[in-house]
């Protein structure tokens, strides 16, 4: 890793401030007392101005000796986010612009070169951040009249969708070099070759082989008398999944230890869990999670990051859209955890149930073009790089059906929502069976020692400024009540409210993956929403950002027990 101090600062201002790298803006002005602590009661409108900035970012370093002699050298950014221009000695050397790519830039080529960019010390290296949020709205603005079907204009970017604000998540739109620099250098061979040769030999690895044999980790989709079926198996046996959804845990992605990693995925475990599907609006995630899927045991269903929006397919969109994937594909292809790769989540079921053509005035030329765009980035270029570079299973979207369709429950995934979405009593889980649940859920109050974190005591009603600020639907608090009610579920202080909820989740959750396990095989899977969170919020999850867990954690263990034949 590149060493050096760093420090930061709002650009053109004359004030630097110590930063952190790996890390973000936010977590940088957090440590230098700028701004408050935004997942504490409703500082996270305080701190909205943040993301409306460029800064700049600095560090200066010395190579080695042993390194600086080398024929070839590089510099390596493993993860800018988002918007950067790169600047060594004051030359820019990269303009980035896709937070899940690694940029790998030459510094020096060829032995015996006259190298004006590297010195032997006092190297200084540059980074100067755009605001991603104006950068996209000017985008949004250029193609006006046609408005793409979105909630925002984050569909623009290649970033983390979620840091735009989701029904669980906050609204604090990041910058930084959130993953490493490194610094390569070597003599002969080109290490873009030694990259190629180093993945080819993965696949013949015998510890990898081995690995891969011991969770050969197929999708089986076909006609039967009931629709279509979707399935796994695991060395050729049909096994039921016992799933959850993941979602990044934390809004500060650097924030995220490998101990956070370690004890959620333990957590996962312990509870029975086989399968984690990798939200499409979060980030691919860091090796170490996957490392620890091998180890465990627990296959992933990875989405690509795309969600609910209809993203541009021009060439320059396409062709950073596929340098992301072979860079994450070929970075993750290792892993034999990986079961699935999904080209989105959600925007087929969007585009055919909800209404966004009528909603965003979209006229039929428009229409025609948004989606033959749809099918350029997912139904052609991502399963023509999985093929390429890794061949595991491919489908284009979760779900394939929308779950008003009756086929949602013969064919393939579905996306229960009917339950929550729609008020519907949780007993209609024992009625809607699709042949995979993909997503479904019931949100709780995080435990109240969590609530103690974040808000004061006299906070502690759903109607109080701060408790609307961890309330991320927008009628998260009228569905509890509705559902608070159906259930005979009665709460005369605050903390009997957040137990109530918590009983609520479980039953619904114990409701569901009932009737999904023993379906006589119609349901061969079901994936729960959700099982983590990124900041503190009353929200789906059954292990709050804290770690803490739900009631639900304990239903969902002891029903993922159950051994079926």
């Amino acid at each position: 890793m590149l060493k050096g101090s760093w420090h930061f600062r709002k650009e053109a201002n004359t004030t630097w401030m110590k930063a952190t790298v790996p890390g973000t803006v936010h977590t940088d002005l957090m440590a230098n007392n700028v701004i408050p602590d935004p997942f504490y009661r409703d500082n996270e409108d305080k701190v909205q101005w943040v993301a409306q900035e460029n800064w700049e970012y600095e560090t200066a370093f010395d190579v080695d000796k042993n390194t600086f002699e080398k024929k070839y050298i590089e510099l390596v950014f493993e993860g800018l986010d988002t918007y950067a221009d790169v600047y060594l000695n004051e030359q820019k050397i990269l303009s980035a612009n896709n937070m899940f790519c690694t940029w790998i830039v030459p510094i020096r080529s060829k032995a015996g070169a006259s190298n004006p960019l590297l010195k032997r010390t006092n190297n200084k290296l540059s980074i100067h951040f755009l605001s991603a949020e104006k950068v996209v709205d000017s985008i949004a603005k250029a193609a006006l009249p046609l408005v793409r079907p979105c909630e925002n204009n984050r569909h623009y970017v290649r970033k983390a969708q979620y840091n735009f604000g989701w029904d669980w998540g906050p609204k604090l739109i990041t910058c930084g070099v959130w993953r490493p620099i490194k610094i390569n250098a070597w003599n002969d061979q080109a290490i873009s070759s030694l990259e190629a040769h180093n993945q080819d030999l993965a696949y013949s690895n015998p510890a990898i082989k081995a690995k891969k044999a011991a969770l050969d980790i197929k999708l089986i989709q076909k006609p039967d008398s009931i629709g279509q079926s979707f399935y796994f198996t695991v060395n050729g046996k049909p096994t039921f999944i016992k799933g959850a959804n993941w979602i990044p845990a934390d809004e500060f992605l650097p924030r995220i230890t490998k101990a956070k990693y370690r004890n959620l995925l333990l957590a996962a475990k312990e509870a029975n869990i086989n399968m984690f599907r990798v939200w499409g609006g979060g980030i691919y995630e860091d090796d170490y999670f996957y490392d620890l899927c091998d180890s465990l045991g627990i296959m992933v269903w990875q989405d690509f990051m795309f969600a609910g929006a209809m993203y541009p397919a021009n060439a320059d969109f396409l062709e950073n859209i596929k340098q992301e994937i072979i860079d994450n594909i070929k970075r993750l292809h290792k892993h034999p955890c990986i079961a699935v790769w999904c080209g989105n989540n959600e925007i087929d079921e969007a585009w055919n149930n909800w209404g966004w053509q009528r909603n965003f005035n979209l006229s039929p030329a428009d229409t025609a073009k948004l989606w033959a765009e749809y099918k350029k980035i997912f139904h052609e270029l991502l399963p023509q790089l999985v093929q390429q570079y890794d061949g595991r299973a491919y489908i284009t979207t979760s779900p394939l059906k929308g779950w008003g369709r009756k086929e949602s429950m013969t064919h393939a995934d579905s996306h229960y929502w009917g339950v929550w979405g729609a008020v519907e009593p949780i007993s209609t889980y024992k009625q809607k069976v699709p042949r995979f649940m993909s997503e479904y859920g019931m949100q709780a109050m995080p435990n109240m020692e969590t609530i103690e974190q974040y808000a004061l005591p006299a906070d502690y009603d759903t109607a109080s400024t701060v408790m609307k600020v961890h309330q991320k639907h927008s009628s998260g608090y009228k569905n509890l009540g509705i559902y608070l009610t159906q259930n005979n579920l009665k709460a005369n202080t605050f903390k009997g409210y957040v137990e109530a909820t918590q009983e609520l989740q479980s039953r619904a959750l114990d409701t569901a993956i009932t009737a999904h396990m023993f379906s006589n095989g119609r349901c061969m899977g079901t994936i729960f929403w959700q099982f983590n969170d990124c900041w503190p919020v009353c929200s789906w999850s059954v292990v709050d950002y804290y770690g803490r867990k739900k009631k639900a954690y304990h239903t969902v263990k002891r029903l993922y027990a159950t051994k079926l034949k």
